[in-house]
Formats: structure tokens, sequence, C-alpha cells
């Protein structure tokens, strides 16, 4: 790599400060990737408190028999409230926050490839969270008070259905989750396009950080995972308001062509989720291993195959619908396959780690949280493959517990370590690694206390999305344990955000390069300029800053 680190004062170092409405104004109209980037991530935060409030009014709901702390209409939208937020409006900005921030510094470019576009998707996702959310002031129409999606977050037909679900509060669901959906689209293309054509040069495909190649794959599976969610909720808007019937089973329509159609959707989100947090990792294991990764090409092949099979087993969501014995069988090797790939990434990863000079820093230990979490909701995930246990457990809260632990101890927990692993980059500050700690275990041992005791209540029988049930069932236990786990984790996210508020006003200043990574954002000042390089960089390898300053290291010159 021929340019080293830039030692030049970011701009925003100027003794000058403009007004604030000049700054909301910069913030508001910037096309610049970073600082899109950023503002996903603050609303992901956002819409994370405010899917975590609807979570513990959940588990409060919960905690007993009978109890009668929220209605059963409200326990319904608290539910669909959640799993909609949780997935549309926290775990996809997220995402795309950190793809936004991350990828063109790591291949070496000064921006996106469509910087208007690319303010255009974080706009329309933003919008289509507060349409939404604007359900609860205007959801049964004008005059008639507002009211939430109460329908849950896959809105299965007939529940849509005028019939069902009188007022507009559908209606607002389809809008919000329509309207961010194609905000995702237009990331995934400006991604697809930066990361093909925008690479610096002598950076082959081959050399770009694994984050980079799991983007990539993502953002394809964006493209070909969103568009058939959005053709079944122009059907869906058809119904209600024109006429139509193609899920309305009085008229016949199918209510199971809404399953095909929204599972062929959901079943990939499920890795538009998880690849990212694969990519994050595959940078945090090899810097805190000092080791590099251990099998690049085998990562980026299982990432590939990842994304092909997992368009093909949308159905082992819908073993119980009545499907042939054929097709149940067809889906359920497909679910037993998309384990292997998933596999040899556990694998890479675990021998990274082998022999490694380790450091346990946070961004590390949530990697480490990462490792165990998601491999316990891939092993139910496996269970679930299984025709006959699906059959068993289904709409149970083993099931429940199963999504969370590939979906929150996966992806939320991969996330908390690129948080805490780019923090320092973003705003040129190091978060506290004593509340870091803190803030890992309390959301590691409420996890598994929130979610654990789950299996057991539902191989007991408990089915999901009832708001109470009769005493003597022997659930009120199980219950009181997952609600303990829930407060332990807000414990813990309230210190996540008193770090962050502590660590950008007082937080210790990071450097360019606080790890001693090798990737390129690293080579940049911290926060980078506008302009991201003041030189471009010309890559020779795939660890181009690391090779520049460590040479003769033996640790680094192996694949």
């Amino acid at each position: 790599m021929t340019a080293a680190p830039q030692s030049h004062a970011h701009d925003s170092d100027s003794s000058f400060r403009p007004p604030l409405t000049a700054r909301l104004h910069d913030w508001v109209t910037t096309v610049d990737h970073k600082r899109i980037g950023l503002m996903y991530v603050i609303m992901s935060l956002l819409f994370l408190v405010v899917g975590g409030i609807e979570a513990m009014l959940i588990r409060f709901q919960l905690w007993t028999a009978n109890n009668t702390l929220v209605s059963a209409d409200t326990f319904n939208q608290l539910f669909t409230m959640h799993g909609t937020t949780m997935i549309f409006f926290v775990v996809m900005p997220m995402i795309a926050g950190f793809a936004n921030y991350l990828v063109p510094l790591m291949i070496g470019c000064r921006d996106v490839a469509f910087p208007r576009l690319n303010a255009l998707g974080f706009w329309l996702s933003l919008f289509g969270g507060c349409i939404l959310y604007l359900s609860y002031f205007t959801g049964k129409g004008l005059y008639g008070g507002g009211a939430a999606p109460d329908v849950g977050w896959f809105a299965y037909a007939p529940l849509t259905s005028p019939a069902y679900a009188r007022g507009g509060s559908v209606d607002y669901w389809i809008l919000g989750t329509m309207v961010s959906g194609i905000g995702g689209i237009t990331f995934a293309v400006n991604l697809i396009a930066t990361i093909v054509t925008m690479r610096a040069p002598g950076m082959r495909l081959g050399q770009v950080p694994l984050f980079v190649w799991m983007m990539l794959i993502d953002a394809w599976l964006i493209l070909f995972a969103f568009p058939p969610l959005t053709a079944a909720q122009v059907m869906l808007l058809m119904d209600r308001h024109l006429g139509a019937h193609f899920f309305d089973t009085q008229a016949g329509g199918s209510a199971v062509l809404w399953q095909h159609l929204f599972w062929f959707f959901g079943h990939p989100e499920v890795y538009i989720m998880a690849l990212p947090a694969f990519g994050i990792i595959s940078e945090v294991v090899p810097v805190f291993s000092r080791k590099v990764i251990f099998g690049y090409t085998s990562m980026a092949m299982a990432t590939a195959a990842i994304g092909f099979i997992s368009m093909g087993v949308w159905a082992h969501h819908m073993f119980t619908v009545g499907m042939s014995d054929a097709l149940d069988a067809i889906f359920s090797a497909a679910s037993f396959l998309i384990a292997v790939p998933t596999g040899i990434k556990i694998f890479n990863w675990t021998a990274t780690l082998y022999g490694g000079r380790l450091r346990l820093k946070t961004p590390m230990l949530f990697a480490l949280g990462f490792l165990t979490m998601f491999l316990i909701g891939g092993l139910t995930g496996i269970m679930l493959a299984a025709v006959p246990v699906d059959w068993q457990v289904s709409d149970s809260y083993f099931l429940v517990a199963h999504f969370h632990y590939v979906l929150f101890g996966g992806s939320l927990f991969a996330l908390m370590a690129g948080f805490y692993y780019w923090f320092p980059k973003a705003t040129g500050r190091m978060l506290g690694e004593e509340l870091g700690r803190l803030h890992f275990w309390l959301l590691f041992v409420g996890f598994n206390v929130l979610f654990g005791p789950m299996h057991v209540s539902g191989v007991l029988g408990m089915p999901r999305r009832v708001y109470t049930y009769q005493p003597g069932q022997g659930w009120e236990v199980w219950n009181q344990l997952s609600t303990i786990g829930g407060v332990i984790m807000g414990i813990g996210f309230l210190c996540f955000f008193g770090n962050v508020m502590h660590s950008l006003f007082r937080g210790k200043s990071a450097g360019s390069d606080p790890w001693d990574a090798w990737t390129l954002e690293w080579a940049t000042t911290s926060p980078p300029a506008v302009y991201n390089f003041e030189v471009v960089p010309e890559v020779r390898s795939r660890r181009p800053l690391w090779d520049l300053k460590h040479p003769e290291d033996p640790d680094w010159k192996h694949e």
C-alpha cells in the first residue's frame, strides 16, 4: 500500500462553529456516506429503546397467570409492534449504518456510487418507521382514536382482511414496512455498485475484507427477497381496498399464498440480518486473536452458499399448514443443508481463535458471546428442521427462544461487537472498557435468563401470542425467570447508553488505529475526513495496513 496513515486534522477541528440550525441542516441534507451511516445507527438505537419497552410490557403481562396489566388487544398490538420494530427498524438500519460507514473506507474509495440514492434510502427507512408508529394516533381512523396493528409481524391472512382488521391499522403496517423495504432495496443497489466498481487500485474481489464480501452477498439477498414481500403487500392492499380476493378464503383466495410470499422474504431475511453479523465477527476475531482469519476463501464461498440455499428454505416455516409429505421432506432437507456452510464459518472462527494471542477487550467479549449464542440458536434450528419436532413445538415458546438466540444472540451481540470496535473510528474516542465489560456480562446473563427458560415453557406447551394463561400449567416460574432476565438486559443497555454519552464528551482519545488492525479504514484519521483518503491507496494484499506496519511478523504471512 503506497499511502501511509494520514496525520492531517479533521475538517471539523476548526475553531469556527456554525449555528445549531446550520449544523442540523447539514445533517438533514447530507449525502456523505459516513453521516448517513451514523444516522442509520442513531435511528436503530432509538427504535431499540422503543422495541425494548414493548418487549418488557409483554414480559410483565406474562409474569403471572390471569394478569390484567394490559388488555388482550393491547398485548396483540405490543407483540406486533415489537417484532416489526426489531426486524425492520432496529437490526436492518443498524446493518445499513455499518455498511454505509465502513464499506467505502474498507475498499479505499471516497464515497458510495450513488450518494443521493443513498440518502433517499435512509429517509425512506426512517419515514417507514414513522408511518408505522403513526398508527398509534390514527390507526382506527381520524375519529376513532389510535390503534397499532395487531396481526403479528408476519400479518397472516385472514387476520388482515377488513372483516377482522377494522380501521386502518393494518394499512399502516403495510405502508410502513413497504416504504422501509423500498429504502432497503435502494441501499442494496448502491452497495453492490460501490463494491463492484469502486475498489481501490489493485484490490481484487478476492482481497476485500470479509465484512465487504458478506455485505455484497447480503445486498443481493435484499434484491431477491424484498420485492416478493412488496408484491404481496400490494396484493393485500388490493384485497382491502379494491375488492380483490388474493388472500380472501371466503371468495376463493388462499391464506396459505400469503404465507408462501411472506416467508419467501422472511427466511432470507434471517440471513440478511445474520450475514453482516458474520462479517463483523470475521473482522473482530482475527484482530483480537492476532491471527489471520482461518480459511478466507472457504468463508467467502460459505457465504455465497448460504445466500443461495436460503432462497429455497422458506416453507420450513409452514410444516404445520398441511403441505404434502414430499414438500415437507424437500424443505426439511434444505434446512439441514444450510447448516453445512454455517458450520464451516463456526469452524473457521474457532480455528482462528485456537492458538491465538487473545486480547479479551469488549469487542472480543461480544464476539465470543455471539459464537456461543448463535451456536445454541443454530442447534435448535436443526431440531426444528425435523418435521415431527416442528409439529410438536410449532407456535410455542420453544420457537420464540430459537429465533431470539439466532437473531438477538446472533445479530445483536455481533452488532455490539462492531459498535465497540468501530466507535473509535467514527468518533475519535474510546468507549469505556469497564462499563463495556459490565454491559457485556449483564447482556449475556440477562439474555440467557430471558430466553433460556422459554425452551422449557415451550416444551411444556405454552403457546406464543397469548396474553394470559391459567394457573397450574407449570409455566409461571419460567415466565418469571424470563421477566427477570429482561430486567437484567435492560440494566445492561442503560450501562451501554451511559457509556456512549460519557465517551462522546469525555472518552479517551483513540488515535487513527487503537486496535493495531490491518484494514484500510484504520489508515485514515478518526473520525475520517469528508473525502476519506487524501491519497487513494493502492492495495497489494488482503491486509494492506498491517503489512505496511509489520512486514516481518510471521503470524500474518500465511493464509
